[in-house]
């Protein structure tokens, strides 16, 4: 089973929380604060194994999570971190954000790896908050949430060059003559139904990675055939190797073959047609094909065509020659990122990363932002002093003035996160 696509809800560990705690020893007067730090949440991991070729391990898994750091402990000792999580992909796996539609990681070297899911760092013990005007806090910090992301994770093969063309025109059966790959041949359509890599080496020793793709068809832009699970093999490749039936075998026109398949090309990304594209005759034996390669040249008589009997091996070291010139000048090409789409916020702060004002009517009301949702996750509203330190740092950002000035009211409800707050006014 070939899987290539696969969705999955991740989350990174929580940071452990730092303790309040005081040294309490005989003989020692005034032993202060003693309470250690949290440990660090567990991340998530994206690893690239080159033993791996599909994503079926995570084919039924869908979610993963992270472990918590450990809570700080006694006598000023750190809480243990927690280890990361890592998930062994293909190489190259993407990785996108469901959510935002952004391009996260391109795993396309070997042994890379990449962090999708942070996790949350420790909070700080009592100690830390030890001053000549509070010698015995009884405050520490939370540790921070982990990162959470649903994500898709898709494998696109790492190929040199990918052959196209529709089905049953010899794709395979190349791939098999050149390579020790061995894709299911049979004379019906959709023989292949994933994809096959192959390595290809010519007799002067270079080699590269050659991907027999599945059969494409008029529409596969908008989904027909199988589509976009072909399309989207194509986007690496360097070098496009277009088969041609010239014989005509099925009944169709070698050259109505050839634009549909460039206009399904194009249709899906324009650029695809700015690559190089070599074109193999196949199927020279059969009775019509020198009348149809005669017809194709006369069409297209700038581009290279090359003649060949995939059945017979006769004709495709002169295309491995002729593809091998075209990677040596040709470089790689990245995937391109989706635009982000902007979503208009109406803000009332002068700096758009500390906090936003939203109504949202009933007299209910919501502060949102990273430095904002930072010092949340941070603040320990367990203790009355935590609370205080935590409604002291939002009036010295003056988060109480902004809500007044957007027409919040005494007695109206202030979220932050899933937490609710009454709006009171000083008197």
């Amino acid at each position: 089973m070939f899987i290539d696509k696969v969705k999955l809800n991740l989350k990174a560990g929580d940071g452990g929380d730092g303790l309040v705690a005081f040294r309490r020893e005989k003989y020692v007067p005034l032993g202060g604060p003693a309470g250690g730090d949290g440990g660090d949440g567990g991340s998530i991991v994206f690893v690239v194994d080159t033993n791996k070729s599909t994503l079926l391990d995570l084919r039924y898994t869908k979610f993963i999570r992270a472990k918590d750091g450990e809570k700080g402990k006694t006598k000023r000792m750190h809480g243990e971190s927690a280890e990361d999580v890592l998930i062994k992909v293909p190489l190259g796996t993407t990785v996108r954000d469901l959510k935002s539609g952004e391009l996260i990681a391109d795993l396309c070297e070997k042994d890379e790896r990449a962090i999708i899911c942070k996790g949350g760092k420790g909070g700080l013990g009592n100690y830390h908050f030890a001053s000549g005007r509070n010698s015995a806090p009884e405050y520490a910090k939370m540790g921070q949430m982990g990162e959470e992301k649903m994500v898709e994770i898709e494998l696109k093969l790492l190929a040199d060059v990918g052959l196209v063309g529709f089905p049953s025109v010899g794709k395979s059966t190349f791939l098999n003559m050149v390579s020790k790959a061995r894709p299911e041949i049979a004379d019906y359509h959709f023989t292949t139904l994933r994809p096959y890599l192959g390595l290809v080496s010519n007799p002067d020793g270079f080699s590269f990675v050659m991907a027999d793709l599945p059969g494409l068809i008029e529409g596969a832009s908008q989904g027909r055939g199988l589509g976009h699970e072909f399309l989207r093999h194509i986007e690496r490749c360097r070098v496009i190797v277009h088969v041609l039936d010239m014989g005509a075998e099925d009944g169709r026109d070698p050259l109505e073959d050839f634009k549909i398949i460039n206009h399904e090309l194009s249709s899906y990304d324009s650029e695809l047609l700015k690559r190089p594209m070599v074109i193999v005759a196949n199927k020279m034996d059969l009775e019509k094909a020198e009348d149809n390669l005669k017809r194709f040249k006369k069409a297209y008589p700038d581009i290279k065509v090359f003649e060949t009997m995939t059945m017979a091996n006769e004709g495709l070291q002169e295309v491995l020659y002729y593809v091998e010139e075209l990677l040596k000048k040709t470089p790689s090409f990245a995937l391109k990122n989706e635009e982000k789409k902007e979503i208009a916020h109406y803000t009332l702060s002068k700096k758009d990363d500390e906090f936003r004002i939203i109504n949202e009517g009933g007299h209910n009301w919501r502060v949102e932002g990273e430095k904002i949702k930072r010092i949340f996750e941070n603040a320990d509203l367990r203790s009355e002093e935590g609370i205080y330190r935590f409604s002291r740092i939002l009036k010295n950002m003056k988060v109480d003035e902004k809500l007044r000035e957007a027409g919040c009211l005494d007695g109206d409800s202030v979220y932050i996160e899933d937490y609710g707050f009454i709006f009171e006014e000083e008197e």
